[in-house]
């Protein structure tokens, strides 16, 4: 409900059964990797983008960038940068924990209809700099806050998204032609799953389980 009777917004009241259905969201949003070749609805991925657009900055500065990569000349440059670091990357393991990693999909840029290649302005006029003086780095804060925002705002419609970030971000870069001073923060394929999991999917290919919260927490 907008505007109070002395011009104050008024507070909405978020139900129980919203709280819970919330919770619910943030237990599955899960990194998607095989997804559905069928594209989104007309106008589905511009509204996701608006109230992803939503998200807080530093300083309001707004610094995300973003490029939808359509064209099928930009997406093969992604894949081979991919195909690339990832044989790096699988180099640096040995024994059954290479063996796995070799197994893993870690990528669904064959698959996904949409690509989206989120980038941070490192020095926008917007903002006026304020309060990244002493912290530049939350520039790239916030764009991963939209990021978040986009990524919830999926799921809530059902869509999944995949954040790819095996990418040499210099190849990203000279693939789409954006601006030298923009830096490459996630590259996201976004699509309908191909299957639902609650649980993550390194969780399910025994490379990684989750930690119980308080071991992350230390208190001074």
């Amino acid at each position: 409900m907008p505007g109070g009777a002395e011009g104050r917004d008024v507070r909405p009241e978020f139900s129980e059964k919203f709280q819970k259905d919330f919770e619910t969201l943030l237990k599955w949003r899960r990194d998607v990797r095989r997804f559905k070749q069928a594209p989104l609805p007309k106008g589905v991925l511009d509204h996701l983008l608006h109230l992803a657009d939503l998200a807080p900055s530093v300083g309001n500065s707004q610094p995300w960038r973003i490029v939808v990569v359509d064209s099928a000349e930009a997406r093969a440059g992604i894949i081979e940068s991919f195909e690339a670091e990832n044989e790096e990357a699988a180099k640096t393991y040995s024994d059954d924990k290479a063996l796995t990693y070799r197994q893993l999909k870690l990528a669904g840029l064959k698959e996904a209809p949409v690509h989206l290649a989120i980038f941070c302005d490192d020095d926008p006029e917007q903002g006026h700099g304020l309060g990244r003086l002493t912290m530049p780095e939350t520039l790239a804060y916030s764009t991963v806050s939209m990021i978040h925002t986009f990524w919830l705002a999926a799921r809530a419609e059902g869509i999944g998204v995949g954040w790819v970030s095996i990418l040499d971000p210099d190849a990203v870069t000279k693939a789409l032609q954006v601006d030298a001073g923009w830096r490459l923060v996630a590259y996201l394929c976004v699509g309908y799953p191909e299957e639902e999991h609650v649980d993550p999917e390194l969780e399910r290919a025994r490379w990684q389980a989750r930690t119980p919260l308080a071991s992350r927490i230390i208190h001074r």
